[in-house]
């Protein structure tokens, strides 16, 4: 068994989702939610007003003195809880969880599984190899979404970059996923829709990698990734099981 761990990257892999954080939604119902458990702003925008840049502070104090800073992940959940201190009031970090989540599913206006994906995954478990998530993302949003998608019970490991505060395409990201499942880059395999992101990161950690182009990759992305060990059209589930299983 040449592959005994696989990596999968989550939103536009396994995930398809659409989110909009600019939209006037997510903030009205934000307000509404903080207005009701203490934290008053005058209106939506005043609040976004406050989390923009309270949220600027957070990633200079994280990123500040970082070799890569573009590689460093900030929580964004103290965010929450700092919109809550400068609204007049005092938030448990699970009072501020409530709030992240009132927001993202604001948010989000597409959020499915794709076809196949569980069985897939299920698929190569039977096979005797592990699938681990390694996903940049804010686990104050992820998290819920891996619980409501059923993904929590199916993947052996979840890796989530707020959490381990760095993200793709760190090649540190790849290792510490390695390093936990107590194997190496050449028997690993790294299964994303992004290129830099996904494939190349994963390159510069040495792990192979395979490129599902569906529609919510980078518009700049190509069809067809050259570092690919395999580029496929969409998530083929089918023909990356195949190759898995064949390797």
């Amino acid at each position: 068994m040449r592959y005994e761990v696989v990596l999968f990257d989550l939103y536009g892999t396994l995930i398809d989702i659409h989110t909009d954080e600019q939209a006037t939604k997510p903030w009205q119902e934000l307000w509404e939610f903080l207005d009701a458990t203490g934290a008053h702003y005058d209106d939506a925008a005043h609040l976004k007003a406050s989390f923009d840049q309270l949220n600027a502070v957070n990633v200079q104090e994280a990123r500040k003195g970082a070799q890569h800073p573009e590689w460093v992940e900030p929580d964004v959940l103290p965010v929450f809880q700092r919109l809550y201190a400068a609204g007049g009031a005092v938030a448990s970090e699970r009072l501020a969880a409530n709030a992240a989540w009132v927001f993202r599913q604001a948010c989000t206006s597409t959020f499915r599984l794709y076809p196949g994906a569980v069985d897939m995954l299920n698929a190569l478990k039977q096979s005797g190899r592990r699938v681990v998530l390694v996903s940049n993302a804010q686990a104050c949003y992820t998290r819920p979404e891996l619980v409501k998608s059923g993904l929590t019970k199916v993947l052996d490991r979840i890796l989530i970059s707020s959490e381990e505060g760095i993200r793709k395409p760190s090649p540190l990201f790849f290792l510490r996923a390695l390093e936990r499942e107590l194997t190496t880059p050449d028997h690993a395999l790294m299964v994303g829709n992004e290129v830099q992101c996904d494939i190349q990161g994963a390159a510069s950690a040495g792990i192979d990698g395979v490129y599902l182009h569906t529609a919510i990759s980078r518009q700049d992305d190509p069809a067809v990734c050259p570092q690919a060990a395999l580029s496929l059209e969409g998530a083929d589930y089918a023909a990356l099981t195949k190759f898995v299983l064949s390797e």
